[in-house]
């Protein structure tokens, strides 16, 4: 018995008790003697039996009144997953309040401007209601139970709501009238008694005089018509001339547009110069006109005078050689836009902005006849066939090339195919052909005296071309596009552009700036909107030369035809420069 029990309590001892119980030499020892040691190694005492208690699970609790049962709901919580009651929903938030916040920061929102509440509402419904909103100005108040609608229900034009009873775009308002019957015509059979789809109305009334008030109507709108009839019709304005030399005519009786002999080039020489060089310097400046030059043009074959027009209404014939003015015409009442020389310089044409084409002798300065259409003639010129001399043909803004005889002022032919107004006019193929240009962005080559284009070029890349010029030799037709490029085109069958021969590094977007040739065929020049003269190179397609020309816009650009290296420009600044 002694031993069981040392054995116990050295059981119940740990580790670390044991290992100093064997570094010490004393150990202690369990008193045997004690009661209390050894009273939970003896067996228990029995006990009598108790009797089972009635236990109340439920017991009525006495709860306070100040104590809070309700279950809390978080306010930002989107989401409940068990059915609340009311009171829980809409309880007060607890918590300290915070007192910077004013009422609108306080106030519950989830966008800035506010609180959105999700609602779902029919796509129609929605449509429905802005439609009638936007058509009739009153909609359905979307806060108002639709199915208690009153007048109360709608927002916007509540009257107007009242007239159409509510009506929405989308439903039928008043009945429409019955169509109106016609008399029956008989059947399909019956040829002289058919009158099918043609029968009258049965109400229908045969008035052939209209009312006293139509008539008053019709009678203003006459007197309109006329006024602004005899507004365009009225009398072209008074030409005038002025000669600016002493004599007319000089010793042997020979005027101004005989060919001169003693300026160091052959003028009458039906060749080109062998070879042309480039211009350095300006050498003459004529500045006879008061307003920007629209347009300059040399004397036929010779080049001895120089023909300029401008928006000043005048039209002004030069001496390139440097000489002084010879002579001017008060020509137009409104700007000048074109002219042209006949073969032989002896007459020439001026098309301007009051709307007519008048023909002048050069010589003499009198106006030999007008002509007009009423409508404003871009560009004018001679068939240069010595047949067809007193034949011209001149594009207009009503997108029309109209066709004159000088000799009965009346028009012979119309070419009606493009579809903006013409700007150029360039005779080709011998003169058998003419190529035209318009706002249209298209070129149309048509045979002469034949109103229908044989051939239409248009590419969606192309822009508008209102300046061509055809080369010396009649191969090509230089066309200044709207792209700050020149394009050239084959002036022979088939009229196709010669991608390999672009011309850029210019600005000229917006104008009509007229390119040229060197007599040789070496240089393309061009003014440009900057006011330079830009010189390129034929074979290379270099930009070889620029010139500060002018101020303002280098409307155009000539090369003359018997000068080595002898270049007019004119600009916007109303001056016209020799360059040489």
């Amino acid at each position: 018995m002694s031993a069981t029990a040392a054995s116990l309590v050295s059981y119940g001892s740990d580790s670390d008790s044991e290992n100093e119980s064997n570094l010490n030499t004393d150990v202690e020892k369990v008193d045997l003697a004690d009661p209390d040691a050894m009273a939970h190694l003896k067996p228990l005492k029995s006990i009598p039996t108790m009797s089972v208690a009635v236990l109340n699970s439920a017991p009525e609790v006495a709860v306070k009144e100040a104590v809070e049962t309700g279950t809390h709901l978080d306010p930002s919580l989107k989401e409940v997953t068990y059915n609340p009651t009311f009171e829980t929903m809409f309880a007060p938030e607890f918590g300290p309040i915070n007192p910077f916040k004013s009422q609108q920061m306080a106030a519950p929102r989830n966008m800035l401007s506010g609180y959105a509440e999700p609602a779902h509402l029919n796509d129609f419904m929605f449509e429905q209601q802005r439609r009638t909103f936007s058509t009739y100005g009153y909609a359905l108040d979307p806060s108002v139970d639709t199915h208690q609608v009153s007048c109360s229900s709608y927002i916007g034009a509540v009257d107007e709501a009242e007239k159409n009873k509510g009506l929405t775009v989308f439903e039928s308002g008043q009945k429409k009238s019955e169509k109106r019957k016609k008399i029956k015509g008989g059947e399909a059979g019956e040829i002289d008694n058919f009158l099918g789809p043609w029968a009258k109305y049965i109400d229908e009334k045969d008035g052939a005089k209209p009312s006293e008030e139509e008539q008053k109507e019709l009678d203003e709108i006459i007197a309109k018509r006329q006024k602004k009839g005899k507004n365009e019709e009225d009398a072209p304005a008074e030409e005038k001339t002025i000669l600016h030399v002493k004599d007319m005519y000089d010793y042997q009786g020979r005027s101004y547009l005989h060919v001169p002999q003693d300026v160091g080039i052959n003028l009458r020489s039906a060749d080109a110069p062998d070879k042309c060089y480039l211009p350095k310097k300006q050498i003459h400046v004529w500045s006879g006109h008061t307003k920007g030059v629209s347009a300059i043009r040399l004397f036929p074959s010779s080049g001895h005078l120089l023909l300029s027009s401008s928006m000043d209404c005048k039209i002004k014939v030069n001496n390139h050689n440097m000489v002084p003015l010879k002579k001017h015409h008060r020509s137009h009442s409104k700007a000048v836009r074109d002219i042209c020389f006949n073969n032989t310089g002896t007459q020439f044409l001026s098309a301007a902005y009051d709307r007519y084409l008048k023909l002048w002798d050069t010589e003499t300065g009198q106006c030999i006849s007008r002509f007009t259409n009423r409508k404003v003639p871009y560009c004018v010129k001679f068939n240069p066939d010595e047949d067809k001399q007193s034949l011209f043909v001149a594009g207009m803004s009503d997108k029309k090339i109209v066709q004159w005889d000088i000799r009965t002022g009346e028009v012979v032919q119309e070419y009606d195919r493009h579809l903006g107004a013409v700007n150029t006019i360039t005779f080709v193929d011998e003169n058998r052909r003419f190529v035209s240009t318009s706002d249209d962005k298209s070129l149309r080559v048509w045979e002469w005296d034949i109103p229908v284009d044989f051939k239409y070029i248009a590419e969606p890349s192309m822009h508008s071309m209102p300046a061509v010029t055809l080369s010396p030799n009649g191969k090509w037709l230089a066309c200044q596009s709207m792209d700050n490029q020149i394009l050239i085109f084959g002036a022979q069958n088939r009229f196709r552009l010669n991608k390999k021969k672009v011309f850029k590094g210019h600005m000229v977007a917006g104008y009509a700036c007229q390119v040229d040739f060197s007599p040789d065929m070496s240089y393309v020049v061009s003014g440009d909107a900057d006011g330079k003269l830009n010189i390129w190179d034929w074979k290379t397609t270099k930009l070889y030369h620029r010139i500060k020309a002018h101020d303002k816009v280098c409307i155009s650009a000539l090369w003359h035809p018997h000068e080595t290296s002898k270049v007019i420009t004119c600009g916007w600044d109303g001056q016209i420069k020799l360059w040489d």
